[in-house]
């Protein structure tokens, strides 16, 4: 790709390579140091040592930049065999790739290990006050609970210029990037080819979005379809999060879609990052998330970047009040309330559906 942030790109690649290589690591062993955090969702070694690869591997490449990631450093702080967990981790990969530029993105020692993840809490995203024009999202593992199951995860990095998304590399280590567009995925649907196997999902805004091999100097990256330009209400296809339903109102989004003639429900992920990656790919090109609560919101490292492959692609993507997603309000999107994603062409019916079915079902007081 041919672009002003050709270096960004490069090295935010090297960097989800490497953690790629991390999460396979972790992934095959018995202990993944799993522990819950204070919200009572997990976190594992493979976590915090890609947060602080991603972390040493960009602040390296461009010091003046912010950096925002999901993981905080408290729980390193009192407990000591987490940390040497991490680094045993990080040295038995360096050890598999020799030829990689390890002072570049491996972190130097274990003291490091701590101090790298914090620079990730102080900075808030880009367009806030006291940000730097420059914010650097990641979500290490987005899909914990999935990737515990060796199912299907994702390593997110964003870069955000103004609090706009400017680039995104996603890697999906379990995904097959030439899965035929007419394919049903699920959190279980694994690459066949396995080790070998996995893509990266890139774009910079303008230019389109791409999906290459996660390894290989040589590989050959395509350019993804604009498969959403001019796509009718008939020609809809659906990803959701239907099996791990938690946070979501019960009901309305299988009555959402139903309305709309879509199967329900289609391809059906936990995480939001492999959400965004099948809608990037054409796996599916329509997905609508109405929360319980009104308080409740999404967080800018599930998301950041990551929308960009979809808007690439022909994606429109707004809240449930039609408003555009606001990622200047800090580590939350606490100026929007939940996602409507569909094609340009489309997307006031799926957002009138959305609102019509709130109502219907006596949920009117969640709109504004």
């Amino acid at each position: 790709m041919d672009s002003p942030f050709r270096h960004e790109l490069e090295v935010a690649i090297r960097a989800v390579q490497a953690a790629t290589r991390i999460s396979r690591h972790v992934l095959i062993e018995s202990n993944k140091g799993e522990i819950q955090k204070a919200d009572l969702t997990p976190v594992t070694v493979a976590d915090y040592a890609i947060q602080a690869v991603l972390s040493h591997t960009l602040h390296n490449a461009f010091p003046e930049d912010g950096l925002v990631g999901e993981e905080s450093a408290g729980e390193l702080v009192t407990n000591q065999a987490l940390v040497q967990h991490m680094w045993h981790v990080i040295q038995q990969v360096q050890k598999q790739c020799a030829a990689t530029p390890s002072e570049e993105t491996y972190p130097p020692s274990p003291e490091s290990l701590p101090e790298l993840i914090s620079l990730c809490e102080t900075t808030q995203p880009s367009g806030c006050d006291s940000s730097p024009s420059r914010v650097w999202v990641f979500d290490p593992i987005d899909g914990t609970r999935t990737f515990l199951k060796g199912e299907q995860y994702a390593i997110n990095v964003a870069l955000l210029i103004g609090g706009r998304q400017i680039l995104s590399v996603v890697a999906c280590p379990l995904l097959d990037g030439n899965t035929p567009t007419n394919t049903t995925v699920d959190n279980s649907t694994l690459d066949p080819r396995g080790a070998d196997g996995g893509c990266i999902l890139f774009a910079v805004k303008g230019h389109g979005a791409f999906v290459r091999p996660i390894f290989g100097a040589d590989a050959e990256a395509r350019k993804l379809d604009r498969h959403a330009d001019g796509v009718t209400v008939e020609g809809l296809k659906s990803v959701t999060c239907w099996k791990g339903l938690d946070s979501g109102v019960e009901g309305v989004h299988q009555e959402i879609t139903e309305s709309l003639g879509v199967d329900f429900p289609g391809c059906d992920l936990l995480g939001w990052v492999p959400r965004w990656a099948v809608l990037a790919l054409g796996l599916a090109n329509m997905t609508v998330w109405v929360y319980k609560k009104r308080e409740r919101h999404g967080k800018i490292w599930d998301h950041a970047g990551a929308m960009l492959l979809f808007e690439e692609v022909g994606g429109m993507i707004t809240d449930v009040d039609g408003r555009d997603i606001d990622l200047t309000q800090g580590r939350k999107f606490s100026a929007n309330f939940g996602f409507v994603a569909a094609p340009r062409s489309v997307h006031h019916v799926v957002l009138k559906t959305v609102r019509d079915t709130l109502r219907a079902q006596g949920k009117g007081d969640l709109l504004r």
